[in-house]
């Protein structure tokens, strides 16, 4: 059997950009990716906790260091710059794979900047 679970959560990270004539994604920077195990391309789920939004696009690199979370296309009447959303990243695992299984935190301050990771 397999299991959903969560592979990674980007938490309370701010909006940086909306841009609606863009064909679609979520920009995040490149150094955030890595540190999340987060791949460009792979689905994600964003959850605005402003508006209580939540929608489903794909992660694309944006400049390392630049903190940039941008979301992109029709998900940016969806998120404004300035809002807090939870990225959130999930995988299927077969049953023997989650002993011992935690999925990876990441913790931002209000300048997108890393906090923790767990």
């Amino acid at each position: 059997m397999q299991v959903t679970m969560l592979k990674a959560k980007l938490h309370r990270a701010t909006v940086t950009h909306a841009e609606l004539n863009y064909e679609g994604s979520c920009a995040i920077a490149s150094d955030i990716l890595e540190c999340s195990g987060i791949r460009e391309y792979e689905q994600i789920q964003i959850y605005n906790v402003n508006t209580g939004a939540r929608f489903t696009t794909y992660a694309i690199r944006a400049e390392a260091g630049s903190g940039v979370f941008s979301v992109n296309g029709a998900a940016a009447r969806l998120a404004c710059p300035g809002d807090l959303i939870i990225v959130c990243a999930y995988g299927q695992y077969a049953e023997e794979e989650l002993k011992g299984y935690r999925p990876t935190l990441v913790y931002f301050d209000a300048k997108n900047t890393v906090i923790s990771k767990k």
